[in-house]
């Protein structure tokens, strides 16, 4: 009985410890909350931030809390935000904001939801990238690799080899064709290994193109580089020169000879037949050739044609294929002059576009074929202009054998 009494005495101390436990948290909430609970609105579900130039993309899902009316998103320490009213449809709605004017780097936002009567949910932060003009000044194009007009007519443009994650999408390139058509068209980038063809690409011109960025697969703006011109390599040869190999004669003796027009030769390339002929020799089908045997040596001989037409302005190269053996002390240019009254003496050489010496002064070679070797110089117009192609030749005889050297054709491209 004695125990039964200590038990009950006992289960009345507890319940006026509970009771007084309760009236303590209900002056708690009396204190700290006069509007009653808090409400916390539900938060906005799967946020996801989409990179763009001074600018982004917030997207998100509304999947409960039907009372929701509107978000604010908040940045910059929250001293800049926006706030958009939402309309809740019953199921999942989708939050889709564009936050323009932001300074380039890493960005972090703050968004909060509200309901109908005022109520906050809880944070939810999120970070991007903000892109902009550091980001643009890093672009450079796509390079090329090569880019050559074909024997069908097309040209051929053959891209550098990229890194697959440099972000390149595509390049846009611009043209003319055979037909002065204009084109501009877009090439998908493809990281190696990528060319592409130009159908009917006008021989000597010229493309135009930039190349398409992203800063990552999922940003919502493209950058751009500028313009830029890039040459296409032309054999414009058949354009601008005639009779360029083999070559055709004009007067002839059975093996030596003039060169046809439109080559004009001078009276000191003529060292043959006692200065009626030369510069030409029917050896290989027709060639340009001088040759000293028997003491006939030629001192600033010129044999040049001067172009058809003017050559638009670029840069141009002079190929041609020869083989030679000629003394120490002898020299035979190929040169390049503005205008069409012909090539300079080697005093005057200096005044030339462009040119090269084929011998450099020193033996290199015989009469074999494997001794061939195709040689070229380069020359740049800022201008149209008509320019004269040609050869120069200071080549001395010492008896038999004396020294020579034959060109098998002669080629211009444009660069």
């Amino acid at each position: 009985m004695k125990q039964h009494k200590i038990i009950i005495y006992s289960l009345f101390i507890l319940a006026a410890f509970v009771m007084s436990a309760c009236s303590k948290m209900d002056d708690y909430k009396k204190k700290y909350e006069p509007n009653g609970p808090i409400i916390y609105p539900g938060k906005l579900d799967s946020v996801q931030i989409f990179s763009g130039r001074s600018r982004v993309l917030l997207t998100g899902l509304f999947t409960s809390d039907p009372k929701i009316v509107k978000y604010r998103v908040y940045w910059n320490s929250k001293q800049d935000s926006i706030e958009t009213a939402v309309t809740r449809t019953g199921g999942v709605d989708t939050a889709k904001l564009y936050i323009p004017n932001l300074p380039e780097g890493v960005m972090s936002f703050e968004i909060r939801t509200y309901d109908n009567e005022g109520h906050i949910s809880i944070p939810v932060t999120v970070a991007g990238n903000v892109y902009g003009d550091l980001y643009q000044s890093s672009l450079i194009n796509r390079g090329i690799a090569k880019a050559e007009l074909q024997t069908d007519g097309s040209a051929l443009i053959n891209w550098a080899d990229v890194n697959a994650d440099d972000g390149v999408l595509y390049m846009q390139i611009k043209y003319t064709d055979a037909v002065n058509k204009q084109h501009d068209t877009v090439i998908t980038s493809v990281a190696t290994a990528l060319s592409t063809s130009l159908p009917k690409f006008k021989a000597g011109g010229t493309i135009s193109y930039r190349t398409a960025f992203k800063p990552n697969k999922t940003a919502i703006d493209t950058f751009y580089t500028d313009y830029q011109e890039h040459s296409v390599k032309a054999d414009v040869t058949s354009i601008y020169l005639s009779n360029a190999g083999p070559f055709q004669r004009d007067l002839f003796d059975g093996r030596w000879g003039t060169l046809a027009a439109p080559w004009v030769t001078n009276a000191a390339a003529k060292n043959k037949d006692n200065g009626t002929i030369g510069g030409y020799s029917s050896d290989g089908g027709g060639t340009i050739n001088w040759e000293t045997w028997n003491n006939t040596p030629v001192v600033n001989g010129i044999v040049y044609q001067a172009t058809s037409a003017p050559l638009p302005a670029g840069n141009y190269i002079v190929s041609f294929d020869a083989y030679s053996e000629v003394q120490s002390n002898s020299s035979v240019y190929c040169v390049a002059a503005a205008g069409g009254n012909g090539i300079p003496v080697l005093a005057n050489l200096s005044t030339a576009l462009g040119s090269i010496n084929m011998f450099n002064g020193a033996n290199v070679g015989g009469t074999s074929p494997n001794s061939r070797e195709v040689k070229t110089f380069t020359f740049t117009l800022s201008s149209p202009q008509v320019v004269s192609i040609g050869f120069l030749g200071n080549i001395v005889g010492n008896g038999n054998p004396g020294s020579y050297f034959t060109v098998f054709n002669i080629k211009l491209y444009k660069n």
